[in-house]
């Protein structure tokens, strides 16, 4: 069916003094779409050209990936546009006007979709480039380029077979470089490229501009489901509705000659957050050349050459005046989107153009040193820089780093792309990387270079290693975005990737050696180098200072033993919101006691368990409330599914036996009695306090008697918070409730000291979510248990479903894995109902999230806008819920 009408519209024009974007809407345009018509708009040298909307990208699938007569239309108007500017004419004979064909996503995703350049060159226009250039060589080194970019792109042909077809031609004629290649050596590539397209395709090589233009915006498009692009918006959590925007831009040459440049470059350091000029350039070459590390870049600026000890002159050495213009147009750019920038570039003869800008990715310690530094130039407030910072990238910063006085067995040296250490078995391949991470195996990816199929391999990686490319080539700046480890260049390096050999010189290491790398240094190193904590302070402590100005969420931590305390207090915990007591009971002094009380059938044998346990659970209270001292600490009483303690071999047994002084065989007989087909929801919380009270009557003395123990020695009472687990009715935590206070009251009449507590429940299951209002009457407090309460409510095991859930993330069941994101359309409804209902009852009651979600920055912006009162997380993701609560509430705000 014919489309005739253009009820949208999708093409969208800029450069030459036009900006049909205005100043560029990023959700229409895509994020380069967007910035390349700011960067028009605000007078800046970008070459001419159209973005082709995100909307489009939907539409393309809907219809069959086919396009609308509309959109034909819109394009012709748009190369008329480009044409218009640049004087020259597409499909020319005489002077050929070339496009570059780019995607761009709303946000950046470095590599993951496809670029088609020098489009319009054919055996005709290829001599017309030739006489308008004056360059025969150049021309038809860009004709044998885009041959083999559009074979592999868009006709999706083995790029390899080109690759090889090149160096096999260098070989004959006894050529190392590229540059060494005559215009005469690229007209017989082009020739042998084309018999390869023939061969493989089943036809020649496209001649018809329109129909490589056609081809190469479907692939485009079409790359947005590409496997590796689905894994980085998996990653990223980017979704797949978002589609992406194809820009269509007049091709501008920096292999014109010596000078003609390329380069890229970040307005600050992306891996440090120095404030200095940061980048890598190439005379005669391509912006391809750089990112792809086929050749190794020179840099930017003289004083990170004079740094790094290189030879070839720096931009600003070799190009004064280019580099004067270029430096203007980075503080421009800086001051415009008042964040660092990420920058493409070319020099054409002389002429600078700016292709592409956008917000560099950072390391995580970049990210904080350029919101503070930022904040305190003036250029954006504190609660920018706030809100600027990934608090899930923090992570990156919470963990050891290299030991500086460790032995160091140093292989080689590299380039420092991307900051951080790790130690991991040598892999050579992205699947084998990804294959051993799956066994919890710590590896390494090793490649020559990598590139967007690597995703997945980079991702399950401890840290890469490249053998070329530069500080910005693929496997530099998707490290960084990832927070991954990564040394690139670290040309010594020999890989046979077939034969699983490494070699260095004189050292051979094979696949599975542990190597370890610096990503700050650059260093390489045989075995693993011991490591040392992280220092938060400096930029961490003044932007998580700022961040506790701002949030209104308390943040607490899951923790249950005394370093764990110590290691959460020193990451700004402001108590614990979970300490799960059946933990302690696994120590190897404790676990046969426990297990008599377990198996004991009468109350009597039950006690006599329990009075060999409660001195061990008052040293183990103390521990934690003198490091706790003064603040809130909600302690689960016992939860085990029974099933854990229970003894299986027949040593456990007679161990147990002898400590009970009865028969093997009875105790057999009874842990049989015990058995359950599904104890996850058998026997186990509350329900176990109901059936052997003593066991919570012990856990509420030992509570108390540690408690008064404390505010005693060190004049700083703590705040017990007794929490009853797996409750469904108010009864339930009614008869509990009963035995906490019964302890409490004779602990104080013991000791003549009260101090003040609480004792409330975990709401974990839905029914005591629905009956919340109801069992308020009986609470101090509710503490949501997420994990449980994801299980109950989907009715998924979190232990069994990892086989599954992914595939339902792929194919959009489900936006994230649920046991790691919050369920807000579903668990998140009975958050909500149980938020209400408890405060509608109780107004003042607590409310606070324990379960894994607490550390989860979406699921933290639920609870503050449901109103919860703290989040809870494991004691290495305290910082990031500080910051995601800062966050938060700056959006709530508004």
């Amino acid at each position: 069916m014919t489309d005739t009408t253009i009820d949208t519209r999708y093409v969208f024009r800029f450069g030459g003094g036009v900006s049909d974007g205005g100043r560029g809407d990023r959700n229409l345009l895509g994020g380069k779409g967007a910035n390349l018509a700011e960067m028009a708009s605000i007078g800046l040298p970008v070459p001419p050209g159209f973005t082709i909307s995100t909307e489009m990208c939907a539409r393309y699938y809907e219809e069959g990936e086919r396009f609308p007569d509309s959109l034909r239309d819109e394009v012709r108007d748009g190369l008329a546009h480009i044409e218009a500017v640049t004087g020259k004419r597409f499909g020319d004979p005489a002077d050929p006007l070339l496009v570059s064909v780019r995607s761009g996503a709303r946000v950046s995703m470095p590599g993951m979709m496809d670029t088609v350049l020098n489009l319009g060159l054919n055996d005709q226009t290829v001599e017309g480039l030739a006489a308008t250039s004056g360059d025969e060589r150049f021309a038809w080194d860009s004709y044998r380029r885009f041959v083999q970019m559009y074979a592999d792109v868009v006709l999706g042909l083995d790029h390899d077979r080109f690759e090889e077809a090149l160096e096999e031609a260098k070989e004959d004629r006894g050529y190392f470089l590229d540059t060494d290649m005559g215009a005469d050596d690229w007209r017989q590539v082009v020739a042998a490229y084309k018999e390869i397209v023939e061969a493989d395709w089943g036809k020649p090589f496209p001649q018809d501009v329109h129909d490589q233009l056609w081809g190469a915006v479907g692939a485009v498009f079409g790359s947005w489901q590409s496997e590796r692009a689905k894994v980085y918006r998996r990653l990223n959590d980017i979704p797949g509705s978002w589609g992406t925007a194809v820009n269509v831009q007049a091709m501008v040459f920096g292999n014109m000659g010596d000078t003609s440049a390329t380069g890229v470059a970040f307005t600050r350091d992306p891996s440090t957050g120095e404030h200095a000029y940061y980048g890598e350039w190439l005379v005669n070459a391509q912006g391809e050349d750089v990112v792809a590390g086929i050749r190794t870049p020179q840099y930017l600026t003289r004083a990170a050459r004079e740094k790094a000890a290189a030879k070839p002159l720096s931009m600003e050495e070799a190009m004064p005046e280019t580099y004067g213009e270029l430096a203007r147009v980075f503080d421009l750019l800086e001051q415009h989107y008042r964040d660092m920038q990420d920058i493409e570039f070319t020099v054409e003869r002389g002429h600078l153009w700016m292709l592409q800008t956008r917000s560099g990715k950072r390391t995580a310690s970049a990210a904080l040193k350029i919101a503070v530094d930022m904040a305190e130039e003036g250029l954006i407030s504190r609660e920018e820089a706030v809100a600027r910072v990934d608090a899930a990238a923090l992570d990156q910063l919470l963990h050891p780093t290299l030991d500086p006085d460790a032995p160091r067995d140093v292989l080689t040296k590299g380039l420092p792309a991307s900051p951080g250490a790790a130690s991991g078995a040598v892999v050579f391949t992205a699947d084998e990387a990804e294959k051993r991470a799956e066994r919890d195996e710590a590896v390494i990816l090793v490649r020559i270079e990598t590139s967007p199929e690597d995703i997945h391999g980079m991702h399950a990686a401890k840290g890469i290693l490249t053998a070329r490319g530069g500080m910005t080539s693929h496997a530099a700046v998707v490290a960084r975005g990832m927070g991954r480890p990564c040394v690139s260049g670290a040309g010594a390096l020999a890989i046979d990737a077939k034969s699983k050999i490494l070699r260095v010189r004189d050292r051979t290491l094979r696949e599975g050696d542990i190597i370890t790398i610096d990503g700050a240094s650059g260093e390489v190193m045989a075995g693993a180098v011991a490591t040392v904590q992280p220092e938060l302070a400096g930029d961490f402590g003044t932007l998580m200072g700022w961040a506790d100005e701002v949030r209104r969420l308390k943040v607490r931590t899951n923790a249950e033993t005394p370093a764990d305390c110590r290691t959460a207090r020193r990451f700004g915990a402001e108590g614990i919101g979970l300490c799960r007591t059946e933990h302690m009971f696994f120590e190897a002094e404790r676990i046969t006691a426990v297990r008599s009380m377990i198996l004991a059938d009468t109350p009597q044998g039950r006690k006599a368990a329990l009075a060999r346990l409660l001195p061990e659970q008052r040293r183990d209270f103390a521990e934690i409330f003198e490091v706790m001292a003064g603040l809130p600490v909600t302690i689960r009483l016992l939860d085990p599914p029974l099933h854990e303690f229970l003894p299986t071999k027949d040593s456990d047994f007679a161990e147990v036996a002898a400590a009970m002084d009865v028969s093997v065989d009875k105790l057999k007989q009874r842990a049989g009695e015990l058995h359950e087909f599904n104890p996850m929801l058998g026997h186990r919380g509350v329900r176990l306090g109901i059936t052997y009270p003593e066991i919570y009557a012990m856990q509420a003395r030992a509570i108390f008697e540690a408690a008064v123990d404390v505010a005693q020695r060190t004049g700083e009472a703590p705040i017990p918070e007794v929490m009853i687990p797996l409750v469904a009715t108010r009864r339930e935590l009614e008869l509990m409730r009963a035995q906490v206070d019964k302890a409490a009251a004779a602990v104080f009449a013991e000791t003549g000291r009260t101090l003040d507590y609480l004792v409330g429940t975990m709401i974990e299951l839905p029914r005591a979510a629905l009956m919340a209002g109801d069992i308020a009457g009986a609470a101090d407090f509710f503490s949501f248990g997420t994990n449980d309460l994801t299980q109950t409510a989907i009715g998924i095991s979190r232990d069994d479903a990892a086989r599954f859930l992914q595939t339902y993330v792929e194919q959009g069941i489900f936006a994230r894995d649920p046991f790691v994101s919050l369920d807000v359309e579903g668990v998140g409804q009975l958050i909500e109902i149980a938020a209400e209902r408890g405060r509608g009852t109780k107004p003042g009651l607590k409310l606070g999230i324990c379960g894994e979600h607490g550390g989860d920055p979406t699921s933290i912006a639920f609870c503050e806008q449901v109103g919860l009162d703290y989040v809870s997380a494991s004691p290495y993701r305290v910082p990031i819920a500080r910051l995601a609560a800062a966050q938060a509430a700056l959006k709530a705000r508004g």
